[in-house]
Parts: structure tokens; C-alpha cells; sequence
């Protein structure tokens, strides 16, 4: 089926994420939202199990753009393989990181809401690389996309010591070590934040620097309410570190 570039459409969901992204990041500087471990006392509402929430939420982001592969007429060149970049991070997020979590129940009102904002993700992503743009052969050999695969190991190896820190029936938190945890205390937050920079620079458009914005600004929060739980938990926390960006946030 031919797909044609809906401009209207893109542009204003680009607008979304930026008005998006500014207000998560103000919202969030005075309380964390209701998930992990800053749903101290319970929550007042429905929850399901960590490994269904993040399942649920993650996979529209990976789905939807394979669909509009799978069913749409796609511009000649290279837009389908950086494409490939985002949904290689989403299959792992999907059905790797999801499936291996074990984090504590998740709000459906958090998971609803992230289904939503993964599907207009999803869509917008695959639809101006698909449609709307082509890019030549030399972007695929481009030194940028170095970047995103940096940040993706990071990310992936940090989630590997966080899952790690604690045995199973175990409740208690523990300082984390090894990696970029050395550098940083949100080192999982800092490898996504590298990997969608990288993601964003490699494919240079409004659409792409949109999404890493609102990953900037959606995370970029929470790694300094983790930054600050750790220092005021633990007496002997490391001084040297920083909360997302190694020596010097």
C-alpha cells in the first residue's frame, strides 16, 4: 500500500513531544511518579505485575513500526535500516528486558498512558523514516550511529547490574557497582539518554531530536531522584558520582 508524508499530522505530534518533554520535566521537580520504588505506602489504584506492564507498554513502540513496514510502500534508500536502529532497541525492550525484570507492580494508569505515548512513538519514528525522508548509502557507515550502539550498551549492561544487585525474595536495596555505575548513579537512564542523542544525530531530524528531547526530559528526572534516594540511604555512597552525566550532573 503507498503511504504518503502527512506533514500536518508529523508536526504536530512532534509539538506533543516537545510540549510533552518541557512539562514531564517541570512536573517532575518536586515528586517522582508512582512506580518502582517511589510507590512508598501503596497506590491507589489498579497495579499489574512488573514483567506485564513494562511487556504491554514497551511493545507498541516496536510493533507498530514493523506493521507500517510490513504494510506500507517505503521510500527508497536507507530510511528502513536506521528504522532498524529504534526497533532494535524496543525488541530488546520487549521481549528481553521485560520478560527478565523484576521490579515491583506497576500502575495501569502509568502503563496505559505508556502504551499511548509508545504507539505515537512508534508510528512517528517509522513514518518519517518510511515516508517521508531518504536517506543515501553512506548514512548507514555513519560514524554517529557508533553512538546509539554505545549508549545501547551501556543501557543493556547497566540494566544487567541493577537485575543483579539483589537475589530473588530479596527486598532490600544495595548500592550498585561496576560499569558506569562507577561515574554515575542513573548509569541505565545515562546509556538510553547517549543512545537516543546518537539515535537523534545520526538520522538529524526534528521527528528523531523530538524523541530524544522527551527521553531527556522524562529520565533525565528520575536519575536524580535515584542520585538522591543513594545518598540519602546510604552513609558511605560514593561522593564522587554523579546523578546522569558522568563529572558533571
Amino acid at each position: 500500500m503507498a503511504a504518503h508524508c502527512s506533514l500536518r499530522v508529523m508536526h504536530f505530534v512532534v509539538s506533543l513531544f516537545i510540549l510533552g518533554g518541557t512539562a514531564f520535566f517541570f512536573g517532575d521537580r518536586e515528586t517522582m511518579g508512582p512506580y518502582g520504588r517511589y510507590m512508598t505506602g501503596g497506590f491507589p489504584g489498579m497495579t499489574c505485575p512488573a514483567k506485564v506492564g513494562w511487556f504491554f507498554q514497551e511493545l507498541p513502540a516496536f510493533l507498530v513500526p514493523v506493521l507500517l513496514f510490513l504494510t506500507t510502500e517505503s521510500n527508497p534508500g536507507l530510511g528502513r535500516y536506521l528504522l532498524g536502529t529504534y526497533c532494535l532497541h524496543y525488541f530488546q525492550r520487549t521481549f528481553i528486558y521485560a520478560l527478565l525484570t523484576r521490579g515491583r507492580p506497576m500502575p495501569v494508569s502509568t502503563v496505559i498512558s505508556a502504551i499511548i505515548f509508545c504507539s505515537m512513538c512508534g508510528w512517528l519514528q517509522a513514518h518519517y523514516l518510511l515516508h517521508c525522508r531518504q536517506y543515501d548509502e553512506t548514512w548507514l557507515m555513519d560514524i554517529r550511529l557508533l553512538i546509539f550502539l554505545l549508549g545501547m550498551g551501556i543501557n543493556i549492561h547497566s540494566d544487567h547490574i541493577l537485575r543483579n544487585l539483589r537475589k530473588s525474595g530479596e527486598n532490600t536495596y544495595k548500592i550498585p557497582r561496576g560499569g558506569m555505575f562507577e561515574y554515575v548513579s542513573g548509569a541505565n537512564f545515562f546509556g538510553e539518554i547517549l543512545e537516543w542523542s546518537g539515535y537523534a544525530i545520526a538520522t538529524w531530524s526534528l521527528p528523531t531530536f523530538a524523541f530524544a528531547y522527551f527521553t531527556m526530559c522524562s529520565i533525565g528526572p528520575r536519575a536524580y531522584y535515584h542520585h538522591r534516594f543513594y545518598i540519602e540511604k546510604f552513609s558511605d555512597y560514593p561522593k564522587s558520582r554523579r546523578a546522569v552525566i558522568p563529572f558533571l550532573l
